[in-house]
C-alpha cells in the first residue's frame, strides 16, 4: 500500500430542512389552526481517529464529503428528520488544517477522538411555531439555514516513541529491520527509503515503536534531495537516535550536517533527547574505529554508542538507552496529568466512545436565535 501523509479534502455539511405551512382542516372538528412542523437539522461532518490506519491513502480516491440535508417539516406538526452525518476516518496522529495550510483546526492524538469540522444548518420553524394570541393563523414558515462548506488539509504525523535520523545510507533501515519485524527497502545507494517506516522493538520484555524516515542531506530544509518534510513524523517521538555511518570520511561533519538541518526545521525537534551512535562499525579496524569515535564525540559532546546491525554489536546497549529515555518521559508525563482527567466533551469535540447524535437537535430547540426570523 502506498504511503500518503497529506491530502486535500472538500467538505460540506447538510442544509437544514424548511418549515411547513399547513392548517388543520378535518371534518367534524370544530377548531383548526396551523399545524406545520419544523424542518430537520442538516447532517454534520466529523473527523475521527481510528486504529488500524497508518496512511491517508483513502483520501486519494475520495476528496469530496457531503452530509445529507435535513428533511422538510410536514403537516400535523410532524418535524423533519435530521440529515445523516458524514465521518472522515483518519489514522491517529492526523492534524487538520484550514485551506491556508497554516491554521490548525484540530490534532487527533488519541484513538476514538472526534471533532466536528462543519455543523449542519438548523431546520426552519413551521407555521405552528409562530401562532400567538394576536396571530391565530400565520401563513409563513422559515427556510432551513445553509450548511457550511470548506476545503481542508489532512496531515499525518506518525505516533512513535523513538525516531531514527541521519544521512542517507547511515544504516537506519538496517537498524530498524534488525530490531523489529519491519522490512524496509535496503540497498547500497542513497535514498532507498522514500517514505517513513514503523517497527516495534523489544528489549527486556518491553516494547516501543521506532520510526525510520528518509535521510537528510545538506540543504534539505531548502528542498535539496527529498527535503525535510518527513521530519514531521518524528516530532512526536520521545527521543531521537542519530546514526552516523562509520564509512563517512568525516563523521564529525556528517553529524553536524544533520544537526543543522534539524535546527533549520524547528518545531523544538532539537530539544528532544538525542542518542548518538556510530553505525556500521564492522567495516573498520580497531585503530580507525577509535579515531572516528573520538572525532564523533568531539562533534556531539558525548560518547557515542558503537553499533553494527549486521553483527549485533552494541545493539542491546543502544536499545536499552532508548527504552530508559522513553520510560522516564512517560513517567514524567503521567505525574503531570491529574489523577482522573475529565472527558473532553463540548460542542465540536468528543473523546468519549459515544457521540450524542441528538446534541444538534437539542441546540436547535434551546437556542431560537440560531433560526432565521
Amino acid at each position: 500500500m502506498k504511503f500518503l501523509d497529506e491530502a486535500k479534502v472538500y467538505i460540506r455539511s447538510g442544509d437544514g430542512g424548511a418549515g411547513s405551512v399547513s392548517f388543520r382542516r378535518e371534518k367534524f372538528i370544530e377548531f383548526g389552526g396551523p399545524d406545520g412542523g419544523d424542518g430537520g437539522r442538516g447532517g454534520d461532518v466529523w473527523v475521527e481517529a481510528v486504529n488500524g490506519l497508518n496512511t491517508l491513502i483513502d483520501f486519494r480516491y475520495q476528496q469530496h464529503f457531503k452530509a445529507k440535508i435535513g428533511m422538510h417539516g410536514m403537516g400535523k406538526n410532524r418535524a423533519g428528520a435530521k440529515g445523516d452525518d458524514v465521518t472522515l476516518k483518519v489514522p491517529v496522529g492526523t492534524q487538520i488544517f484550514e485551506e491556508d495550510e497554516e491554521t490548525l483546526i484540530c490534532d487527533l492524538t488519541q484513538e476514538g477522538q472526534r471533532f466536528r469540522l462543519a455543523a449542519g444548518g438548523n431546520g426552519g420553524f413551521g407555521n405552528a411555531y409562530f401562532k400567538s394570541s394576536v396571530n391565530q393563523a400565520p401563513d409563513w414558515a422559515n427556510p432551513g439555514l445553509p450548511g457550511e462548506e470548506k476545503t481542508i488539509w489532512l496531515r499525518l504525523k506518525l505516533i512513535a516513541d523513538a525516531g531514527l535520523v541521519g544521512l542517507p545510507n547511515a544504516g537506519k533501515s538496517t537498524f530498524l529491520s534488525a530490531v523489529s519485524r519491519a522490512r524496509p527497502k535496503i540497498a547500497n545507494y542513497p535514498f532507498t527509503t522514500l517514505h517513513p517506516n514503523l517497527g516495534v522493538a523489544t528489549i527486556d520484555g518491553q516494547e516501543f515503536v521506532l520510526a525510520d524516515i528518509p535521510g537528510l542531506i545538506e540543504g534539505a530544509h531548502e528542498g535539496v534531495g527529498i527535503g525535510d518534510r518527513f521530519l514531521g513524523h518524528v516530532e512526536r517521538t520521545r527521543v531521537l537516535l542519530h546514526l552516523v555511518s562509520a564509512q563517512e570520511e568525516k563523521v564529525g561533519k556528517a553529524y553536524k550536517t544533520v544537526k543543522h538541518e534539524l535546527e533549520a526545521y524547528g518545531n523544538d525537534i532539537t530539544n528532544k533527547p538525542e542518542i548518538v551512535a556510530l553505525s556500521q562499525i564492522d567495516v573498520l579496524d580497531d585503530e580507525t574505529l577509535k579515531k572516528k569515535t573520538r572525532e564523533l564525540a568531539r562533534a556531539c559532546g558525548k560518547t557515542p554508542f558503537r553499533i553494527s546491525a549486521v553483527t549485533g554489536s552494541g545493539m542491546t546497549e543502544v536499545l536499552r538507552a532508548l527504552r530508559d529515555v522513553i520510560v522516564e518521559a512517560n513517567a514524567g508525563e503521567s505525574e503531570e496529568k491529574p489523577a482522573k482527567a475529565p472527558k473532553l466533551r463540548h460542542r465540536d469535540m468528543l473523546v468519549s466512545d459515544e457521540a450524542s447524535e441528538d446534541e444538534g437537535d437539542h441546540e436547535r430547540r434551546s437556542d431560537d436565535g440560531d433560526h432565521q426570523g
